[in-house]
């Protein structure tokens, strides 16, 4: 295993290196847990002294495999996997934001992470400042406070696809002495790698391109181990904790200290933990991640110019066309491709969107994303459907929006799929 491998290396060989006539890949450690010969050794792990596996809430073999993996792809020091991107999102705050205190994040979420934020967090006390990430880097930082703990934003928002400016958002995380979260799901670590350009932790729902078969949900977070927790600001991490005897994690663990903490503490005693067997699924998933996001981006890049000439199309988003607003963000973070997911206004709205999601033959109805298969949507006759019209185009989805999750089928038939779609009816 090496850092210095080019990531495709690091997808296929990883951190996992077998002894002779042992398994070629990490096989299912399907037990809850593990054998021992020593009182003495028990106490280690219960002490934190050890890096074996006790219990799978905490640690598994196959588990581990993929964690080590995501974690050398992202460049980062350490990995935990959750069992929904939901949990690693949750968890990434909570292990260093409490009651009373506060995070900044940028608007543009996805929705479940948006609900998570305005309604969820609010109820356990961690109240949460939401910014257009359009704004400038002071009227940011207006929103600060001295209990503000962290800076979360996505690379890609969901469903505005626009990119974030890295270099504008980690020197305002810098300038507040807060560590920059990044939900990374969309473009993974193939397409951008945000420890490179100044965040600190970085979150997938692994649900998605990670997996890429829709087989497993999961999640995963991994810790870039260059953020200075030792400021004051982050207790938790630097004071000791009674649970493990006043353990200091900053202390013990020096740049795993977050990690660490996340799985010592939250997995430990919230349990949202992978099955052994959808760890084997991510960590299979990784595997060929490089292809095919190089797939997904090609077919989305042809799409959407597609969709640009077409007479039944008002409008295409997508950051990877030039008219695109995010597009010289995109080819600065994002030079090999941005990602597979686009959307684009359909002419007859609602009723004209539901004819055509209904229409598609290879492109499925699903409400998902991050899919080998090419998956359609219109948000606002299902998944919106909840929202008044003006909560809707409030959150984004206009009565027009379609949105495509392109697959990695030959691109002709993609095209020809969806000519046909918007001719129906």
């Amino acid at each position: 295993m090496s850092k210095s491998w080019k990531i495709e290396t690091q997808a296929v060989q990883g951190t996992y290196a077998p002894k002779a006539t042992e398994a070629r890949i990490p096989t299912i450690c399907q037990s809850t847990t593990f054998k021992y010969d020593s009182a003495e050794h028990v106490a280690k792990l219960f002490d934190l002294d050890l890096p074996d596996p006790f219990y799978t809430r905490l640690g598994n073999p196959t588990t581990d495999a993929f964690e080590g993996k995501i974690a050398l792809m992202e460049g980062g020091v350490g990995a935990l996997a959750t069992s929904s991107g939901q949990a690693a999102t949750a968890l990434s705050i909570m292990n260093i934001c409490r009651a009373g205190q506060h995070i900044v994040t940028a608007g543009t979420l996805y929705g479940g992470t948006y609900s998570l934020f305005a309604n969820t967090l609010p109820k356990l006390g961690i109240e949460v400042s939401f910014v257009n990430p359009d704004s400038s880097a002071e009227e940011i930082k207006k929103h600060f406070r001295p209990e503000t703990k962290a800076l979360f934003a996505e690379t890609i928002g969901n469903p505005g696809l626009n990119v974030l400016d890295f270099e504008k958002f980690s020197a305002v995380a810098r300038a507040t002495g807060v560590p920059l979260l990044i939900d990374n799901t969309f473009p993974t670590p193939y397409l951008c790698r945000p420890l490179d350009h100044g965040a600190d932790i970085v979150i997938h729902s692994a649900t998605k391109y990670i997996d890429g078969h829709a087989s497993s949900l999961g999640g995963v977070i991994v810790d870039g181990g260059k953020f200075d927790w030792t400021s004051g600001k982050f207790p938790e991490l630097t004071e000791p904790d009674s649970s493990y005897h006043g353990l200091r994690y900053v202390e013990k663990f020096g740049p795993s200290a977050y990690i660490v903490k996340a799985r010592a503490q939250y997995m430990r005693d919230l349990g949202v933990t992978p099955s052994p067997f959808n760890s084997f699924l991510f960590h299979q998933g990784l595997t060929t991640l490089p292809l095919r996001m190089e797939r997904h981006s090609a077919n989305a890049l042809a799409l959407a110019h597609f969709l640009q000439g077409h007479p039944k199309v008002s409008w295409v988003n997508y950051p990877g066309l030039e008219s695109h607003p995010s597009y010289p963000l995109a080819q600065r973070y994002m030079p090999k491709g941005a990602s597979g997911v686009l959307t684009f206004g359909i002419k007859g709205a609602r009723e004209a969107g539901i004819r055509f999601m209904e229409a598609t033959r290879i492109i499925a109805l699903v409400v998902h994303v991050g899919d080998a298969r090419s998956c359609v949507l219109h948000p606002a006759s299902t998944t919106h459907r909840q929202l008044s019209e003006a909560q809707q185009i409030a959150s984004g989805v206009t009565p027009d929006l379609i949105r495509l999750s392109v697959g990695i089928e030959h691109i002709d038939d993609l095209i020809a799929d969806v000519e046909q779609a918007l001719n129906a009816g």
